[in-house]
Parts: C-alpha cells; structure tokens; sequence
C-alpha cells in the first residue's frame, strides 16, 4: 500500500497531507527514513574520497532529511493531537532514535572524516557559516560521546536509550493526569465566575461527557476559577490536583522517573569528563557556567521576593477581612490578587477579556509582522492534523515566506503549555525550502457561536509564540542544522519575549483592542489601566519562576545526582525562603521543560537570561522614537531573525544592539526597582 509520508506531496506549499496520513503510516514511515539514512551515512563512510565539505557535511545533513520530515509530523501531531496508538509509537520510537543517534556518534570513520575537515578548515575555502555548521557538527559529536571507546561508549549507549525512554513516559504520565482529572461544579460551584469562565466549564463538560460544567487542569480554566471562585474549599481542591500532576502514586508517578533522569544526566556528563551535568549543559550556552546563571537569578530574587512579601501582607489582611483565620495559602493568592488589582487599577478583568479576541489578537500579531518586517498573511485552504487549526500562507514583496498554522483551543489530547514547532525548516541546501511553522496554545474553546475570548496574560502568549514563529519565519540560512531556532536555548527565547512588547504599544491596543459585542475600541481610559497593571503581581509571577529555575540548576550542579528530587526541592525552596503562600511555576513531578526531554534541562533560566536582552532590545526602538522604526526592524532581522545558529549568540546580540545589556532593564521592565 502507499504510504504518503514516502511520497512526494503534491500539495499546497508541500504541506503534509494530514487528510491521507494514518497512524499506522509512521511506524512503516520511520523504519523506511532510518534505512534511508543510514545507507546515506555509509556512502559517506565507504567513499575513497578525501573527505570535502560536501561529501561529508552537507551528504549528512541531505541523508537525514526523510527522517526530519517524518518526524517533524509525527512529533508535531502527536503533542498536539494525542491518542493511544500515537502514544504507543512515541514509547516505539524513542530507543529506535536513540540508536540511531548512537550509531552515528559510535561511528568512528563518520567521526574521523569530520575530524579532518575541521584540522584542515584554514586550507578548505570554507564560508563562514560552513565553518561555523562544521564546528557545531564536531562539538556535537564530541559531546554526544564520539571520542569515548569500549565500556565507557557502549554505556553511553544505554545512557542515552534509557533517557529517551524516561523523557517519553514522564510526558505521557503528565498528560494522562491532567487528562483524567476534573472537578464538576454544581450552582455553588459556579458562583462568583463570570460568563467567559462559565462557558468554558460548560464546554469543557461536555467534551468530559461530565453531564455539566467542570474544571479541568487546563490552565485557560483553572486560572480563571482560582482568580474568581469565592469558594476557598473548591479553590483548594482545584489548586491541590494542579499542583499534584505527575504525584498521585500509581503508574503515573513521575517521582522515581525524575531521580533516575537526573542519575543518568549526571553519569553521562562524567563520562565525558564534566564533573556535573550543569557543567556540561550550560559549556555551549551564553550563560557558560552555573555561577553565572546563579548570579542572575540571585539578582533577581531578592528584590522579586520582597516584592511578593509586601503584596502578600496585603492579600492577607483582605483573607482575614473575609472571615477566614490562619495564613495566606497558595490558593488564595489568585483570588485576593485579582480582586486586589480590580481595587487598585480598577479594572474588571471579566469585562476587559471582551476586548482581546483571539480573531483580533493575531490579526494584531500579523498586523506587527507586516509593519516591521513587510510580511503579508492570506489564509489557506488545505488540510490541517485537526478541525481546530488554521493555516495562513505568508509572503512578502509577492513572494513565499512559509506556511503558519495556529492550533489555539484546548482539548484534552493536546499536553499543556504553548509552544512553536517547524513541521519543516527554512534552507537551502537543494533549492529554496521554506517553512511550516505551527503555533500551539490552550485557550479555553467558547461555545459555538460565541467569540473566543482572551485574558490579556492570554494575548501575551500568544505574541510569545509567534515571536518564536517570526524567527522560524524569517530563517536565512543554507544547512537545515542551524535554522530557525536552532539557537542556544538562553538565547531562543530572546525573539519571543521581545515580540511581547508590542501588545502593549498604545497604537496596537486601539486598532485591535476592540470589543467583542460592539466592535467599540477599548477606551482610553480603560487602556491606560490595562498598561499601568502591567506589572501587577510581578512579584508573585517572578518569585514562581526564579524558584523553579534555582530548584532545575540544583538538580543538575552536583558531582552526585539527588537521589530524592523532592528532598533536594524542599532544601532549596527552605534555602532562599521561599513565601509559603506562593508555589513553583512547575514543582519536580510535572517540570516538563527540565524532564521530558534535554531541551530546557538545567535551561530554565533561559526564559530569564533572554528577557535581560529582550528589554534591552525593545529600549532600540524607544530610542528611535517608533516601536517600528524601520531601520531597527530590519537590524533586528539581518542580525538575530535571519541568522539562525549561522553565528555565536552573543556575536549576533552585539551586532544588533552594540554591546551585551545588564540586569538593570529587566528589574525595571518588571517594576522591580
């Protein structure tokens, strides 16, 4: 039978056909890439040939390429879009990666030929972003294991196979916990919620076949009801199970899955010579070692955390004014906080969601987009993996940029969070690749009929990713290896937060600040509220953060993994005084950025290291006196949007904005000074 991840797709933009794609394609699919590209890898190997950058560098890179487009699928749908055949192919998959990412690192007559390009790069007439591709090419195999020999590399095999098997499940435990609890909500219940969270329980009861109105983990509902339920008891319940995810016993327990991820980290640092794994992760990002992040963070802590205390006296006192004795508690801080920002700023937070919807929202994304960068969006009609996801075309000067599609609802097959992801990357390596980039959100799904309604927390996601988007977007580079966000991780995050400034440029708020009944622009008044509370709770929001970032870097700068994450999270927490009224962002048993995968392991800082930059980058267009100046918009893309990985991080900052910033901008930016 055809399988039409093996065909060539005659379709719109090259787009996958989601619409002939079955799951019992990808396992054939997979099989069939792997074999392709390990007969690419032994013609390089078994070639006379001296070693050239073509027959070596680039036929790598050219023997991968249906193994990234089936994965680029497969991983992007079955985050999105999960069921129980693809969650089986994801426990499948993961060793049969592993291997294969085993075998090249093991390959030594793969690992001599790059060797001996790099000794003899000064004599190649080599570019400079094939030197710089070359480079990162070596490290990755020096530090994927490719020097070590006997026992120490075939330990480094099992290492890595047991990871990808550990990063796999502690997904899928997560997902199955926020997927099978949910609290119905009797009149009581849904006292107090305004209308947008009302509805979103309704619809949420009705995909739960719950009989009526629920809540969900999904954090566009819990939000909201911890915000504005006056119900304490409810409230804690609601709060409890949320910060249970990945800690209820069982076989969902992600416990013993964390302490033995953090075991073998550490091992795998040693036998590469690290003395811990923070050692080794953190050598090729900006930050460089793991007192330099400690330093940033602790800059950071001190004034966050009395920040916090101060508005937690404040909370308190409005607790005890309600009848309610004993301390402020976690799931009180939501509620006394919203209602403590709607007497300060006077603001109603249930009204002014009927001012940011969705529709209007990436309308003033794109509008941004084209203002800075000429990039125009037309929508597409082609198939997409769900009912759920739109698909725009994006061009500029009349021709093609990429294909973007924006999957924004919550549902219960899609994990939580909100992310960007390339179904494909920009290059050039055979003719002129261009992009499908996906956007990925949770927001609470209105009735039919009814408009989707954002909180402006909500719309700031929303820019985040797709500032995310623009740097996959506007990707311009050859080799696929350093595309798009292919950044070190302390620096992808940079496009992203700096996109968020412009929802709060004035002139974007009154041109799609509109509201959803009457079409009316968000008054003056009423914007220069939503501006003033911008820095509401920035305390709360930062001490959340630091906190769990200091808990990831203590995991993982230790000669000696903890064997008891929850003890080590416990004696960091008690360590910086931690306010007991406030919880991580993302406690040990359900930190998946730190244990789904390596991508943010001893990396979550990096959301904190780049808004140092992006404060500073946005200060650039302020200083012109347009937050879309022209000339700054096209620096900003010719030397951070367009470059990829094709130059060092710190290189490309300083060359669009002159010099590396301090952590004033940021304090300032959060109104902690």
């Amino acid at each position: 039978m055809t399988n039409p991840l093996l065909e060539t797709w005659q379709t719109p933009y090259g787009l996958p056909p989601f619409d002939l794609i079955e799951d019992t394609h990808f396992a054939p699919a997979l099989t069939a890439a792997l074999d392709e590209a390990r007969a690419g890898i032994a013609a390089i190997t078994q070639t006379t040939d001296a070693p050239t950058f073509d027959n070596t560098v680039l036929a790598l890179e050219l023997a991968e390429r249906a193994l990234e487009r089936v994965c680029g699928v497969f991983y992007g749908v079955a985050g999105a879009q999960s069921n129980d055949a693809r969650e089986a192919l994801q426990r499948e998959f993961a060793p049969m990666l592993s291997d294969f990412s085993s075998e090249c690192m093991e390959n030594k007559a793969l690992f001599d030929r790059i060797t001996q390009l790099w000794d003899m790069r000064e004599t190649l007439d080599l570019t400079t972003e094939q030197t710089r591709v070359l480079m990162l090419l070596r490290r990755g195999f020096l530090r994927g294991g490719a020097a070590l020999e006997g026992d120490k590399a075939a330990r480094m095999r099992k290492v890595m196979a047991r990871l990808s098997v550990l990063g796999t499940t502690f997904s899928q435990n997560l997902l199955a916990d926020e997927r099978s609890w949910f609290m119905t909500l009797d009149a009581v219940g849904l006292k107090g919620l305004p209308d947008f969270a009302i509805a979103a329980a309704h619809a949420a009861g009705e995909e739960k076949q719950a009989g009526g109105p629920v809540v969900t983990l999904s954090r566009s509902l819990i939000v909201p009801f911890l915000q504005f339920s006056p119900q304490r008891g409810l409230r804690e319940q609601a709060y409890l199970a949320w910060t249970a995810r990945g800690a209820n016993g069982g076989e969902t327990d992600n416990r013993a899955i964390a302490a033995e991820i953090l075991s073998l980290r550490t091992e795998r640092a040693q036998l590469l010579g690290y003395p811990s794994f923070a050692a080794y992760k953190l050598e090729t990002q900006m930050a460089g070692t793991p007192n330099a992040v400690r330093d940033l963070l602790m800059q950071v802590w001190d004034p966050a955390k009395s920040a916090a205390e101060r508005d937690a006296a404040a909370l308190r006192d409005m607790l005890h004014a309600d009848g309610h004795e004993g301390p402020l508690m976690p799931w009180d801080w939501h509620y006394y906080a919203q209602k403590r920002k709607a007497r300060l700023h006077d603001l109603n937070e249930a009204a002014l969601k009927s001012y940011f919807q969705l529709d209007q929202m990436i309308a003033a994304a794109f509008s941004c987009a084209h203002k800075l960068f000429g990039l125009e969006f037309t929508p597409l009609d082609a198939p997409a993996y769900h009912p759920d996801v739109q698909l725009w075309s994006v061009s500029r000067g009349g021709s093609h940029i990429a294909v973007f599609m924006g999957d924004y609802f919550a549902r219960s097959a899609k994990r939580s969070g909100a992310w960007c992801m390339a179904m494909q990357s920009q290059n050039r390596m055979q003719g002129d690749v261009r992009p499908h980039v996906v956007n990925v959100c949770n927001f609470a799904k209105p009735a039919a009929g009814a408009p989707a309604l954002l909180s402006f927390d909500d719309a700031r996601t929303l820019f985040h990713e797709f500032g995310h988007a623009l740097h996959q977007m506007l990707s311009d580079v050859t080799y696929d290896s350093i595309s798009g966000t292919s950044v070190a991780r302390d620096f992808v995050e940079l496009p992203s937060q700096l996109f968020e400034h412009w929802l709060e440029v004035p002139e974007v708020l009154a041109e799609f600040a509109r509201h959803a009944e009457t079409g009316e622009a968000m008054p003056e008044a009423e914007l220069q509220k939503v501006l003033r509370a911008s820095t509401y709770d920035m305390g709360f929001q930062t001490v959340e953060y630091v906190a769990s970032a200091l808990v990831d870097l203590a995991f993982h700068d230790k000669s000696h993994a903890p064997t008891d994450p929850m003890q080590t999270q416990a004696e960091v927490l008690e360590e910086i005084g931690m306010p007991s009224a406030i919880g991580m962002r993302h406690a040990t048993p359900h930190f998946a950025h730190v244990f789904s995968g390596d991508g943010y392991s001893c990396g979550y800082y990096s959301y904190m290291w780049s808004e140092v930059m992006d404060a500073d980058a946005f200060a650039a267009f302020e200083e012109a006196g347009d937050p879309f100046d022209a000339t700054v918009a096209r620096r900003l893309e010719e030397t951070v949007l367009s470059s990829g990985g094709s130059v060092d991080a710190a290189e490309l900052y300083v060359a669009f904005r002159g010099r590396l910033p301090g952590v004033t901008p940021l304090l300032q930016g959060r109104g902690l000074l």
